[in-house]
């Protein structure tokens, strides 16, 4: 089943289950893929009539569902893009001639399609590495090949967006800076309204839209960039700790986003974002990169190369109400390593035959209270120790 079929049973699942504001942000995805500004006027009209509360639920459902059919009949026919490589970079490094500190060397490539996850204490060198990478910063060394089929500076930095952490204050409502944004590159008159109004309803700002920026939470700031970002169409998009100062609900929210937003199957985008949500990130991305000391630490490669931290295969985080030293004697039944406590949370580092299974099945059977658990043994999470 390819990736527009498996979307298609996700789309008829949420409508079953009336997910309304799941189902909302995957049709308005698959309007957008139309690029038919025809089925932008019906999907506006559908979102005031949910609004408004017009139709009973039982018919407004079944306009939904056409509606969907619709553009499944349409979309079927269209070609689903190939993915192409959009970065590449080769042994980028960027040092200061005023600190110590210095990013690199690091080498990775991004393909449309793909979201990595950088991740790392503060100070290490997540920014600069976004930073580099947009054009904000001349690297000290190393190549970066952009791939995006761009004609000038402009057009690159069209097609390649960078959000920072803390953005620019705008004036006036979010409405009429996302219809400004729009008409800065070409997208005017009706097709300018009906798109700006799928991309608010798409990031969930809906009922915001007559907000200005100083009545938005920093979650909806956020969400204002990004609709921003989609209204520019780019190829690729670099984001600084899109994650802080956001509830771990809305977290989900954004990072699902992200994941449903690149992987469209007609017009898919990278992603590189950094942010300290480990377990979070690691969960949304397909690649992961842990930054210490401006040196990269990717999970991902095999033991023995030069950035990989030789580890034990079974890395357990729990929490437990009992005493440290009746831990230490009980896990020692399956050949602990160490173990070490930090805020509360325990660390379980056992020697390499022992299994996630032994682990739970120990816990059980000495009646172990639990109250939170997670096996890292594979996460970046493992480079902290």
């Amino acid at each position: 089943m390819n990736l527009f079929e498996n979307q298609y049973n996700q789309i008829k699942t949420l409508l079953d289950y009336e997910n309304n504001s799941a189902l909302v942000k995957q049709v308005i995805d698959w309007v957008l893929d139309t690029e038919d500004i025809s089925f932008y006027r019906e999907a506006v009209d559908l979102l005031d009539k949910m609004d408004e509360k017009r139709l009973a639920e039982d018919v407004l459902k079944e306009k939904i569902n056409a509606f969907i059919e619709k553009l499944y009949k349409y979309l079927s026919k269209k070609e689903q893009k190939e993915r192409t490589k959009l970065l590449d970079v080769t042994n980028l490094i960027k040092a200061y001639k005023s600190s110590h500190f210095a990013l690199g060397p690091i080498s990775f490539d991004i393909s449309e399609g793909e979201i990595i996850g950088l991740v790392g204490e503060n100070g290490n060198g997540k920014t600069t590495l976004l930073r580099s990478l947009c054009r904000e910063l001349e690297p000290t060394n190393g190549d970066i090949q952009y791939l995006l089929g761009y004609d000038d500076d402009y057009d690159l930095r069209t097609k390649l967006i960078y959000i920072p952490q803390r953005t620019n204050d705008w004036h006036g409502s979010l409405l009429d800076n996302l219809q400004f944004t729009a008409s800065s590159y070409g997208i005017r008159g009706e097709e300018n309204e009906l798109l700006v109004q799928l991309v608010i309803a798409r990031m969930g700002l809906r009922e915001y839209r007559a907000l200005k920026w100083k009545e938005l939470s920093s979650g909806y700031k956020m969400r204002f960039e990004l609709a921003r970002m989609l209204l520019r169409k780019p190829k690729l998009l670099l984001i600084d700790e899109p994650l802080a100062n956001l509830d771990i609900l809305a977290q989900q929210t954004v990072l699902d986003d992200f994941m449903n937003i690149a992987k469209s199957p007609f017009r898919p985008l990278g992603i590189v974002l950094s942010s300290q949500q480990l377990y979070e990130v690691e969960k949304t991305s397909d690649k992961v990169i842990f930054l210490k000391k401006g040196q990269p630490q990717d999970f991902n490669q095999t033991q023995g190369s030069a950035s990989f931290k030789e580890v034990a295969k079974c890395i357990i985080e729990f929490e437990s109400d009992r005493k440290p030293e009746e831990l230490q004697k009980a896990l020692s039944a399956l050949k602990l390593e160490k173990l070490q406590l930090t805020g509360g949370t325990y660390i379980a580092v056992f020697a390499d035959e022992t299994t996630q299974k032994d682990f739970l099945q120990l816990i059980i059977d000495q009646d172990i209270p639990m109250n939170y658990f997670r096996n890292i043994s594979n996460s970046t999470r493992r480079f902290f120790l």
